[in-house]
């Protein structure tokens, strides 16, 4: 009867299962707001964020709307915060639609029509704490740009919605940095 096997296999188990539980002290995780929530919570445990509809400048309409609903989702799909009123709210993301922009890539070189269009999105926004007055995080110029194909049916509104979804990423990617 050879134990040898069955000894050596409880070594391994034994150094695999303290490797797990020396690696699972240090704070790994493949949650990615998890060390966010940890470190956060020491300085400031903030819980929710109100997002009341951006201010516009732009005579295009509904773009403000465009930027505050995709911020709305993104913050509660992807940070550890609630949206709420303001009259409850930990902070208030406030912002203002400053420009939209729409200029030409590149050319039909045959009927000299746009071929492929890009569309701008430039925005203000700042992150406040209610609760102490402090700023969080002022971005007075946050500008986002997305290409689209008018000859394969994308349009200027199709494109903004990319752009608000694509700006709220990484208005919530700021929100996430612990450098504020």
């Amino acid at each position: 009867m050879d134990l040898g096997g069955s000894i050596r296999d409880r070594r391994v188990a034994i150094v695999a299962g303290l490797i797990g539980l020396t690696l699972g002290g240090c704070g790994y995780t493949t949650d990615r707001t998890a060390q966010f929530r940890t470190e956060n919570s020491a300085k400031r445990p903030i819980r929710t964020v109100a997002v009341p509809i951006f201010e516009s400048r732009e005579f295009r309409r509904d773009v403000e709307l465009q930027v505050t609903e995709a911020l709305k989702k993104r913050i509660e799909a992807e940070t550890p915060f609630k949206v709420a009123n303001r009259d409850v709210a930990d902070t208030v993301l406030l912002g203002e639609v400053l420009e939209v922009r729409q200029g030409t890539i590149g050319r039909d070189f045959v009927n000299v029509r746009p071929r492929e269009t890009a569309a701008t999105l430039i925005v203000r926004w700042q992150w406040k704490d209610l609760r102490t007055g402090e700023i969080l995080v002022d971005r007075p110029r946050f500008v986002h740009t997305v290409d689209y194909i008018r000859p394969v049916g994308e349009d200027l509104y199709h494109a903004l919605q990319r752009a608000s979804n694509e700006m709220a990423e990484r208005i919530v990617e700021q929100m996430l940095d612990d450098n504020w």
